[in-house]
């Protein structure tokens, strides 16, 4: 073999080892795999293609000049590949390299792949690792910073982003995941915080751990930053490839048909008889859900936060659609400011990609209190109206039960441009519960009669009768049909199928301005 196809080979072979065997090591001790482990679990087998091997950073200063300190890649691998056939752009940084540090070049290497996918209209994917910038290049590598949020954001709703956080991600690196769509997090090795508990300690006095101040479980269940979280890498990776099949390539594209055995006509007697006699009783929504979509097979998102209401995909005679849902089984499927974030963001990032809304509704109102109140529901309640009034998107809404007061016309009504509503028989939609309307409707008469107790509980039953049902909505249009709950699938699927030549349009403006 001549010379240069030799040297060839040398770097080719020095690249794959990143920064050597022994912090390789370091890093499966630590129970992490390397970047390029990674990248080879996530993709289809032999379709990576890398871009920048050979780059080197550029820093002279503190050392940084020596051999020894010059590993090419300079802390991230990058390139193009195939997911379940699908075209994407991606890169993982590596650990073993400074830490996965970000310097000039390695953001120049992540901004290279985002431009590309931008003019290609694929999926941007990032698996994070890295201890924030690298110090010894001051200045520069926060520019580098922000050249990568800026590309963030002009991408945001043109190509779905997806970060998986797989290490520490601290200070200014938590803002690009932080713009992107979707974020995972691996329990017990990834964490995210603006500052570290060093510097907690020194401001506030307070003892902490990374773990403690952002970890996964912190953001999936608390703070609501992260979408999902996993047992490990493998479990991680998995999960953003399971994401990425209800995903168009861009906001030009529709998602992904995948079709089913299962029968579209398929009608669920257990549907009939899962929501309770008593409006009072609990039962859940997301079993609701999996007994109507495609194989019972319902992919959540935000799982652990704000648990009174259901976000995420699923396939309705092959079709992908947004599921939006009040969860009767925690705090009554109230809304509060929590789920009105999370309903909101999911809404939003729907209308984004061209994935019709359904939704299931639930809702006895909005969540009162000082600290709902003190706390801006108002304004949080207002940023999931606002997103169901600006989607374009197919949007279907099916009430189960409950649909009371403001919550009604949040939660995808005729009124917001939804473009069909069924109601089962067990719907109730009013401005509120037949005991607290019926108290203030009649307490001149409650107040006066021999018997206040029977005459207020005759009374509620005559207004429970009349208005804590689905045919007052009926009969004005409100509610285009009231089905049997067994036929919920069909009845969807049909709607669906008719509603893929739906066109809308917003009227023409720079962008709107959400409440946030």
């Amino acid at each position: 073999m001549n010379d240069p196809m030799k040297r060839l080979d040398e770097l080719r072979d020095r690249s794959q080892h990143g920064g050597g065997e022994k912090r390789i090591a370091q890093q499966h001790e630590r129970g992490k795999l390397t970047a390029r482990e990674r990248i080879d679990l996530l993709v289809d087998p032999g379709t990576f293609v890398e871009i920048d091997r050979f780059v080197t950073h550029r820093c002279r200063d503190f050392g940084m000049d020596a051999d020894k300190n010059t590993f090419l890649g300079d802390g991230v691998v990058t390139g193009s590949a195939r997911i379940d056939g699908r075209s994407v752009y991606l890169f993982a940084q590596d650990f073993t390299v400074f830490g996965g540090s970000l310097s000039e070049t390695h953001a120049q290497k992540i901004v290279k792949v985002m431009d590309l996918a931008m003019k290609m209209g694929v999926p941007m994917i990032g698996l994070c690792d890295s201890g924030g910038a690298r110090i010894q290049e001051g200045v520069v590598s926060l520019g580098g910073y922000a050249d990568i949020f800026l590309r963030n954001t002009l991408a945001s709703g043109v190509i779905p982003q997806i970060s998986a956080i797989m290490g520490p991600c601290a200070g200014g690196a938590v803002y690009s995941p932080s713009i992107t769509d979707f974020i995972m997090m691996v329990e017990g090795t990834s964490f995210m915080h603006i500052t570290g508990p060093d510097v907690v300690k020194t401001v506030t006095h307070e003892d902490t751990t990374s773990e403690d101040l952002g970890g996964a479980r912190v953001h999936s269940e608390v703070s609501g930053v992260a979408h999902f979280t996993a047992k490990d890498d493998a479990a991680c990776l998995l999960q953003l490839r399971e994401l990425l099949s209800y995903l168009p390539a861009n906001n030009g594209e529709d998602p992904p048909f995948r079709a089913t055995d299962d029968d579209a006509n398929r009608m669920d007697e257990e549907l009939d008889a899962i929501v309770p006699e008593s409006s009072d009783q609990p039962y859940d929504m997301k079993k609701v859900v999996e007994k109507i979509v495609d194989d019972g097979h319902f992919f959540e998102v935000h799982q652990r936060y704000a648990r009174n209401i259901l976000v995420g995909f699923a396939r309705l005679g092959g079709r992908v659609v947004g599921i939006v849902g009040n969860q009767p089984a925690h705090l009554a499927g109230v809304l509060d400011i929590k789920a009105s974030i999370k309903g909101a963001r999911f809404v939003r990032f729907c209308d984004s990609f061209n994935i019709p809304l359904v939704v299931f509704e639930d809702v006895p109102g909005f969540l009162p209190g000082t600290e709902q109140e003190w706390g801006g529901i108002i304004t949080h309640g207002a940023k999931l109206l606002y997103a169901f009034c600006e989607a374009t998107v197919p949007r279907m809404t099916v009430i189960t039960r409950k649909a009371y007061g403001g919550a009604y016309t949040v939660m995808n009504n005729r009124h917001i441009r939804a473009d069909f509503v069924v109601a089962w028989p067990s719907a109730e939609i009013a401005v509120m519960g037949a005991a607290g309307a019926a108290k203030i409707v009649f307490r001149r008469e409650i107040q006066g009669a021999g018997d206040p107790a029977a005459e207020e509980q005759r009374l509620v039953d005559d207004y429970k009768q009349k208005f804590a049902n689905p045919y007052q909505a009926a009969a004005r249009g409100y509610v285009d049909d009231i089905i049997e709950p067994h036929r919920t699938r069909p009845t969807l699927i049909q709607a669906l199928e008719l509603l893929r030549s739906k066109r809308d349009t917003n009227p023409p403006k720079k962008h709107g301005n959400i409440p946030l």
